[in-house]
């Protein structure tokens, strides 16, 4: 399968604003490119990139007095096929993860698993530990949260979450990852394109999406707390603790968003 996928997202600045961009395919889907991934600035404004932490890729601007447009398109190669399932997948004791997972355990900007830690044991405590565990984490933040663009809000953490009900994506991952957490399962906030391949087309306007991933049995596994079901076409950008980490942009001064297209589907182009 091929797919399309790319955004036209332009800011306002009324001085010259250092910015960070995370909108770049991650490396773990550069071999998968059919072609060239690259993200142009309008008015020839200079960008460079560098890794961060957490093996994404970042980009670095000066958002102009006036204002900039961020564009990119591109096609890439999918395999088709819904999320993996695994339902074997073991979950490891703390004293077994590797030492590089283990900072996906700890608390974080959004994830304060000291307020979701005893609700967590006593509603998944009694559950056997391993995918079990992981998919009584995702119906219960599915059902426990009412979705809506009208409730986002930038400030909320997953236990104002938990008590408010109500969110977006982010939300619904945050809770989630908290909630792993708390059980002692290393659990990964992610950021990327989800079009409607393989489910009825949404009625709302593409955008980004967020997901998340466990530490399971062989490695990393893709779960989705707003929708959860196995999708088809997720393609990564970033991952890390939270939102902190992957935000789509941060502005180190005054600088709003005036404009925002994503696109993502399969396409017959080569």
């Amino acid at each position: 399968m091929r797919i399309r996928a790319g955004y036209e997202i332009s800011f306002a600045a009324d001085i010259d604003t250092p910015m960070i961009a995370m909108m770049s395919v991650h490396p773990s889907r550069k071999r998968d490119l059919l072609t060239p991934h690259r993200i142009v600035a309008s008015n020839g404004l200079a960008i460079y990139d560098y890794v961060d932490a957490y093996g994404n890729i970042c980009t670095r601007l000066m958002v102009p007095q006036g204002g900039v447009t961020l564009s990119c398109d591109f096609i890439i190669e999918d395999s088709g096929e819904p999320d993996r399932q695994s339902p074997d997948a073991v979950q490891h004791m703390v004293s077994d993860l590797p030492s590089d997972v283990l900072v996906y355990l700890l608390g974080s900007r959004y994830c304060d698993t000291d307020r979701l830690s005893s609700t967590a044991w006593n509603l998944f405590g009694s559950i056997p530990p391993g995918w079990g565990r992981v998919q009584a984490i995702v119906d219960y933040a599915h059902k426990h949260m009412t979705y809506g663009y009208e409730h986002a809000r930038n400030t909320r953490t997953a236990w104002e979450g938990h008590q408010e009900q109500v969110g977006v994506c982010r939300d619904f991952a945050h809770l989630a990852v908290t909630l792993c957490r708390c059980m002692n399962i290393p659990a990964r906030y992610c950021s990327g394109y989800l079009g409607d391949i393989g489910v009825p087309p949404s009625r709302v306007a593409m955008d980004f999406h967020a997901w998340f991933e466990v530490y399971l049995g062989d490695g990393w596994h893709t779960f989705d707390a707003r929708h959860n079901q196995p999708r088809i076409g997720r393609i990564l950008m970033a991952c890390g603790r939270d939102a902190t980490d992957t935000a789509l942009t941060t502005a180190f001064g005054p600088a709003w968003l005036t404009g925002f297209k994503v696109h993502t589907e399969e396409t017959a182009d080569a």
